[in-house]
């Protein structure tokens, strides 16, 4: 008698699945993190710029005791690529700089203000709605 031993290579197709439905739990979970953290240190940009902003519109203040909404003219250079749109509006005696933008291409504009006291505001957080 011959007996036939068959070797076992490979995976059988119910452990191939059990794999892909683990990936895609463990990818459910990790991508709406991902994108969260994505969308946060974008929004260090508005930030960081929005503080230069200030600082630049300070200066331009006390060399010509005004404010100014032209951001060229008080020095601020916006790259090319930046995220969001700039806007400088006079407000009384003050001023207001504005940073938007769709970070995460929903109906919400992520929105940040500074003003002339130097308080950086998010009003409308597109990373939390």
């Amino acid at each position: 008698m011959f007996s036939k031993f068959h070797s076992r290579k490979g995976f059988t197709l119910i452990e191939l699945m059990i794999v892909v439905v683990i990936i895609g739990i463990l990818a459910a979970l990790a991508i709406p993190r991902f994108m969260q953290a994505t969308v946060k240190s974008r929004q260090s940009e508005a930030k960081g710029i929005l503080k230069q902003i200030y600082t630049m519109e300070r200066t331009f203040r006390q060399e010509n005791n005004v404010y100014s909404v032209d951001l060229n003219a008080i020095g601020v250079q916006v790259p090319a690529n930046a995220q969001y749109a700039y806007a400088v509006t006079l407000v009384g005696v003050g001023f207001l700089a504005t940073a938007t933008a769709n970070l995460d291409d929903d109906a919400t504009i992520d929105t940040w203000t500074i003003d002339d006291a130097g308080t950086l505001t998010n009003t409308i957080n597109d990373v939390t709605t």
